[in-house]
């Protein structure tokens, strides 16, 4: 596995929330929105994040085998202790999910245990906001 494909995801999902945290505060200050807005927008936020840290922003539908394996000088791709081969990786978009599929017969996922929950409270957030919201205007 890649240097990137292990440590990027967090790096920038952490990176993307500390430069939107600026945005966010300059919005809340200025224009007052009320808390249902505000969860809404954390909700989104933080499911988009979370979607785009599980794809690792792009790289498992443009290169979905380098997520799972190093290559080799041959060409092959191999795990860390270059035991087994991997013969391919299947993609499931949502929730994203990029399985890994080994000449030994075992499968791996190569998506971090977090995205998927946070990806689910994000939207939640949202559903549960734009409900409220709704009831609201009737």
């Amino acid at each position: 596995m890649a240097f990137f494909a292990f440590l990027g995801p967090p790096a920038i999902t952490l990176l993307l929330f500390v430069i939107a945290v600026f945005p966010y505060a300059l919005w809340v200050t200025r224009k007052k929105p009320t808390r249902t807005a505000r969860l809404a927008v954390l909700g989104s936020a933080a499911a988009l994040a979370a979607y785009g840290a599980g794809t690792f922003y792009g790289l498992a539908y443009t290169h979905p085998l380098d997520l799972c394996a190093t290559k080799t000088a041959g060409g092959d791709y191999v795990d860390f202790a270059a035991e087994h081969t991997l013969t391919s990786a299947t993609i499931h978009h949502f929730p994203p999910s990029v399985t890994c599929h080994w000449s030994s017969g075992h499968s791996t996922n190569a998506v971090s245990f977090w995205t998927t929950p946070l990806l689910y409270a994000g939207l939640a957030c949202v559903v549960v906001t734009a409900g409220g919201w709704w009831r609201g205007r009737r």
